[in-house]
């Protein structure tokens, strides 16, 4: 029996998803729990897995294109059985036609609707042929000012997917059309995908003096037109706009305030290196950090909370994230149940992260939850800088590089001393003041002596 796959809310709240990539071909069986299909979220891919036996009859939706949560993305049939005509299971099953292929938008950015006849067909005067493209590419192409016309299909049948408008929106920036630099029929280029990377600079000045504008103009600044200096336009990825999207309302909603301490690291960094002579998980400056923020929200459990409007939550195991600049784009999975888990475990998890984040193999549930987030730039060499908290979480804590400063020891004399800055960021919804201050207190006794965290 003839089924259609919708496309599942893979993160709560969402409205739509890119269908990034096909793990199974069109007539071809699978199990159930065999991954089918790769779906891209804001932060993750996420792999859609079978909920029971079945073979993919049709696909509904190409790889790269964005879907609506709950569209249908392809048909499924009971193993063994066959159809013939697609096109009439898709009619019994309430849907006319392929939206990949049919449906998707013409030249003037309009659905084709199907004619209510073969007769009426014939009778219809000659369309200019239409131009298909993804929905991901059409709103690409539309916030770079383009048209479809500007554009030289690549994927099936001749299709706009992303990596067509991502070359000539590279094309343009480089100093010529899109059809000038190797996009329109006829021409190649090397690797469209990796053209909106780098620009090649001009072999020489533009001689050709600019069009001044009529008298009383303004000049165009729409999205589309080339601006001065501009060497090259990048598309927002759905990470970077899902980034600067809850980073906007966490500084809108959230009242932020900020407490910053300072901690002396030598007799942490002498622990670690004890570790690291005989563990088999190489364990980090910041995986003591984690673990110390978890020790601070034990003996501070007023911390361990977020805000909601109906009541505030709080929570018994200390779950931290961890923010990550990945290759994809920065990312901050939590680590759970940091306040049980050995210093080794931790490392272990974090570098998990890491190499998950950079293929792009995070699940959404990896990213959800936590009450505060650790984020670092010690290794870059910044001394102090304070972090916007990520929604809903209540702290986010910002560390700096250790660095070697004079400090006055326990005994009154001057000693060199490694010190560490950090600021928390906290939202006074949640969390007060006088609450803020003893986890500060509490966090910076763990990192001054580490043995606590080990306990």
């Amino acid at each position: 029996m003839a089924k259609l796959l919708h496309m599942p809310e893979v993160a709560a709240g969402s409205t739509e998803a890119m269908l990034s990539q096909w793990l199974v071909q069109e007539h071809t069986g699978f199990a159930a729990g065999d991954p089918i299909a790769v779906i891209e979220t804001d932060k993750a891919m996420v792999e859609l897995e079978a909920e029971h036996d079945a073979m993919l009859a049709g696909i509904l939706a190409e790889a790269g294109s964005t879907v609506e949560i709950g569209a249908p993305i392809a048909v499924l049939l009971d193993p063994g059985e066959d159809v013939a005509d697609l096109d009439a299971v898709l009619a019994q099953l309430g849907v006319a036609e392929r939206p990949a292929a049919d449906s998707a938008a013409g030249v003037d950015g309009t659905s084709g609707a199907p004619q209510e006849g073969q007769g009426a067909a014939a009778a219809a005067p000659e369309e200019p042929e239409r131009i298909f493209a993804s929905p991901l590419a059409r709103r690409l192409l539309k916030q770079a000012g383009l048209s479809l016309t500007d554009v030289h299909g690549t994927g099936p049948h001749g299709r706009i997917v992303r990596k067509d408008v991502e070359g000539a929106i590279a094309a343009r920036a480089a100093g010529g059309t899109a059809a000038d630099d190797g996009l329109a029929p006829n021409h190649t280029v090397a690797d469209p995908a990796t053209v909106s990377q780098t620009v090649p600079e001009p072999a020489s000045p533009v001689t050709t003096p600019p069009t001044a504008p009529a008298p009383g103009a303004e000049p165009s600044r729409h999205a589309g037109a080339p601006q001065p200096g501009v060497a090259e336009t990048i598309p927002h990825t759905r990470l970077r706009r899902a980034v600067a999207a809850r980073l906007t309302r966490s500084k809108q909603q959230a009242p932020h305030f900020y407490l910053k301490g300072s901690a002396r690291i030598d007799a942490l960094l002498a622990l670690r290196r004890e570790i690291n002579q005989v563990s088999a998980v190489r364990v980090s400056v910041n995986d003591f950090l984690i673990k110390a923020a978890a020790h601070a929200h034990q003996q501070v459990p007023q911390m361990n909370a977020i805000w909601q409007d109906e009541a505030m939550l709080r929570y018994a195991s200390a779950d931290i994230g961890v923010a990550i600049a990945s290759s994809r784009g920065l990312v901050t999975p939590v680590v759970r149940s940091v306040d049980s888990r050995s210093l080794g475990s931790v490392a272990e998890q974090v570098k998990q992260y890491v190499e998950q984040a950079n293929s792009g193999r995070l699940a959404q549930s990896d990213l959800e939850g936590g009450t505060m987030t650790i984020t670092n730039l010690g290794m870059f060499g910044v001394e102090e800088f304070a972090a916007i908290i990520n929604p809903p979480q209540a702290a986010i804590l910002a560390v700096g590089a250790g660095r070697q400063e004079p400090v006055v020891a326990d005994d009154g004399t001057l000693t060199a001393a490694t010190v560490m800055r950090v600021v928390l960021s906290v939202d006074h919804r949640a969390v007060d003041g006088a609450d803020a201050a003893r986890w500060m207190s509490e966090f910076t006794k763990a990192v001054e002596q580490p043995m606590l965290m080990l306990l």
